[in-house]
C-alpha cells in the first residue's frame, strides 16, 4: 500500500518510535509484532499446572486430595458445564445494559458483576480473537476486521486458531457448540468459505461474514445453509437460541458441554424483532459527560469533527441508539429461555454462565457520531457477569479483568492445565473459596488504525488515509489512529496513551477527577510518572504469556500523581 498524505496534522505514517519531551524514548508502535506466530506452537504448551502426586501417598492424604480436586471441578470428578454469551458492540458507559433486565436478574444478581471489565482492543475481530486465544492483539496478530488485517485469514487459521479455547476444552472431553457470529471475515472465499470449521468445535453454526439479522448464510458443520427474511425461521438472534436449546435437548448425559452463543445485537444494521420495533420510542443518547464536546486537546482524528454536531448527526445517532436497545431485547429473551432450559434439565446448578461483549461503543462522545475503536472508557469498558457453582450471588467485583482473561478462566473452571496465555484466570476474584490468586492492577489497550489509500468518494476534501466516514464526513478511524495505552486502576486511576503519528502524540487522563476524560493532562503530570508509564508501555507491548501478568513493574501501579 502506498504512503498517503492524510492532512496537515497527520501527513506521514512511518510508524517509528520517537522521544518525548519527558526525556524517555517512546514505545514502539511500528505495527503488530507476532511473537506467537514466530514460535513453534508445540513450544507454547507448558508443563502441567498441577504437580503430579506420587503413589506413595497414604490413603487419608489421597482422599483429601481427591475431595479438594473435586471441589474445584476437575473433569475426573464430573466437570461443570460452561456457557459463554458474547454480545456485539454492547457498552456499559452509555446505558447499554438498560434493556437487559432479565439478564441482570438471572446472571448478575445470581452471581458476580464486574464493574471494571475491559477489552484489550475496541474492535470486533481483534477482540474476538483475544477472547478465543487469551492473548493480546500484538501476539495473535489480528489487527482489524479486514482479511488484510488477519481477520480469519489463512495465517490465523494455521496459527492462533489451532490453540484457541475450544481445542483445549475438547481435550478435556467437553462437547463443544458454537452458534452465531464468529469473526467478521469468516466464511469468505479467501478465508476458506463455509467449509472451514475451526478445530475443537463439535457442532458449528457460524455466520458467514459480518453482522446480519436476516438474509444471511451459515456454515452448519461445514455445509452452507441459506436464510431469508422470515421472522419465525430466520431472525438470527432467535435462531441462535433455538439451535442452542436443541443442542441441550440432545446432549449426552454425563458429558460436560461448552456453548458459545454470539448474537448479532447490538451491532448494525440494528434490525429489531417485530415485537420490539416500537420500544424506547422516546429514548435518546445520553447528553452528559463528553457528549457533543470538542476533542481540542486530543489526537488529531478527534480534533476533526465539527462541534457542535450537526442536527442530522444528532438525529442519526439517536435513531441508532434506540435501535441498538431494541435489538438487545431479543438477547435478553435468549438469556431467560436458556436459563429456564438449563433449570428444566437440572443442569443450571452445575453450569457457569458468562455474559460479555466484544467491545463498547460511543454515540456522540467528543462529537463522534457512532462507532468504537477509540481509547476512551466508553469504547473499552464492557459488560461482564458470571454465575455458577461457588460464586456467591449479588457480588460486585471491582478487580480489573480483561477479555483476554475469559479463555484462561474458562479453562481453569474446566480443570485444564493452563496453556501459556497473556490473560490470567479471574476465578479467584469471583469464587475465592475455590481458588486463590492475584488480580492485575494495570493492563494494555492497543489498536492498529485502519485507513483507505484513496479518498472516500463522499468526502473527497478529506483526502486519503481515513476510514469509516459517517454522515457529515466525520471519520472514525485512520492509519495513524494507531495507539497503545497503559490503564491503571489500583493505586492510581490513570490512562496513559501514545500514538504512532508525526506528532508523537500522548494523551494522559486522571479518571479519579475526570471520569469523562475531558482534559488531557500530559503537560501537567510529573515527568517521572510519564517516564515510568512510557517504560511500562514498552514492556507490555512486547509481553507474551506470563510476562503479561505483571502487576506493577517497579511499583508503577502504586505510583501517585502530584
Amino acid at each position: 500500500m502506498s504512503t498517503c498524505s492524510i492532512s496537515a496534522l497527520g501527513e506521514r505514517l512511518d510508524f517509528t518510535s520517537r522521544k518525548h519531551n519527558f526525556s524517555q524514548p517512546s514505545s514502539r508502535l511500528s505495527g503488530p509484532t507476532v511473537p506467537i506466530l514466530q514460535m513453534a506452537y508445540s513450544e507454547r504448551t507448558p508443563p502441567p499446572r498441577h504437580a503430579q502426586t506420587g503413589s506413595s501417598l497414604c490413603p487419608a492424604v489421597s482422599l483429601l486430595l481427591v475431595l479438594f480436586t473435586c471441589n474445584v471441578r476437575y473433569a475426573a470428578c464430573g466437570a461443570s458445564n460452561i456457557v459463554l454469551i458474547l454480545s456485539d458492540d454492547q457498552d456499559v458507559e452509555l446505558g447499554g445494559m438498560t434493556p437487559m433486565k432479565k439478564t441482570k436478574l438471572l446472571i448478575g444478581d445470581a452471581g458476580a458483576t464486574f464493574s471494571n471489565a475491559y477489552t484489550a482492543t475496541a474492535l470486533g475481530c481483534p477482540s474476538r480473537s483475544s477472547i478465543l486465544t487469551g492473548n493480546y492483539p500484538h501476539n495473535h496478530a489480528v489487527r482489524n476486521d479486514s482479511l488484510a488485517g488477519n481477520c480469519s485469514s489463512p495465517l490465523w487459521q494455521k496459527g492462533p486458531e489451532t490453540l484457541a479455547l475450544p481445542v483445549y476444552l475438547s481435550k478435556r472431553k467437553y462437547r463443544t457448540f458454537f452458534a452465531g457470529k464468529y469473526l467478521e471475515q469468516y466464511g469468505t472465499k479467501e478465508a476458506g468459505e463455509f467449509a472451514h470449521v475451526p478445530p475443537g468445535w463439535d457442532l458449528w453454526h457460524a455466520l458467514v461474514g459480518d453482522t446480519k439479522y436476516y438474509n444471511y448464510s451459515l456454515s452448519v458443520n461445514g455445509k452452507e445453509e441459506k436464510h431469508g427474511d422470515s421472522y419465525e425461521k430466520d431472525y438470527f438472534t432467535d435462531l441462535i437460541l433455538n439451535r442452542s436449546l436443541e443442542f441441550l435437548d440432545k446432549r449426552s448425559l454425563g458429558q460436560p458441554f461448552f456453548m458459545m452463543l454470539s448474537p448479532p445485537a447490538a451491532h448494525a444494521p440494528w434490525t429489531a424483532a417485530p415485537q420490539y420495533q416500537k420500544e424506547f420510542s422516546d429514548v435518546k443518547a445520553p447528553r452528559d459527560g463528553s457528549f457533543n464536546k470538542p476533542g481540542k486537546d486530543k489526537h488529531w482524528l478527534l480534533r476533526q469533527p465539527p462541534n457542535p454536531m450537526a442536527g442530522s448527526s444528532m438525529d442519526f445517532l439517536d435513531d441508532a441508539y434506540r435501535k441498538r436497545w431494541q435489538t438487545l431485547l431479543s438477547v435478553d429473551d435468549m438469556v431467560e429461555k436458556l436459563v429456564k432450559k438449563l433449570e428444566d434439565l437440572k443442569e443450571l446448578n452445575n453450569t457457569y454462565i458468562f455474559y460479555a461483549s466484544d467491545n463498547g461503543f460511543h454515540a456522540g462522545q467528543f462529537s463522534l457520531p457512532i462507532d468504537k475503536r477509540q481509547l476512551y472508557e466508553f469504547d473499552i469498558r464492557v459488560p461482564l457477569m458470571v454465575r455458577g457453582p461457588g460464586i456467591a450471588p449479588k457480588q460486585i467485583v471491582k478487580a480489573p479483568v480483561l477479555n483476554i482473561d475469559l479463555a484462561p478462566t474458562i479453562l481453569d473452571i474446566s480443570g485444564s492445565d493452563l496453556p501459556i496465555m497473556d490473560g490470567q484466570s479471574f476465578l479467584s476474584q469471583m469464587a475465592p473459596s475455590l481458588r486463590s490468586g492475584p488480580s492485575r492492577s494495570c493492563f494494555l489497550v492497543e489498536h492498529t488504525g485502519e485507513g483507505s489509500p484513496v479518498p472516500d468518494p463522499a468526502c473527497p476534501k478529506l483526502g486519503c488515509g481515513l476510514s469509516h466516514c459517517l454522515p457529515n464526513c466525520v471519520c472514525e478511524d485512520s492509519y495513524n489512529n494507531t495507539y497503545a495505552c497503559v490503564r491503571t486502576l489500583v493505586g492510581i486511576n490513570l490512562q496513559y496513551c501514545e500514538f504512532s503519528d508525526n506528532e508523537s502524540f500522548v494523551e494522559v487522563y486522571n479518571l479519579t477527577s475526570d471520569l469523562s476524560q475531558l482534559v488531557n493532562i500530559v503537560k501537567k503530570v510529573d515527568p517521572a510518572l510519564l517516564q515510568a508509564m512510557n517504560q511500562h508501555l514498552i514492556k507490555l507491548q512486547s509481553c507474551a504469556g506470563s510476562s503479561c501478568h505483571d502487576n506493577g513493574i517497579n511499583g508503577l501501579c502504586q505510583t501517585t500523581t502530584k
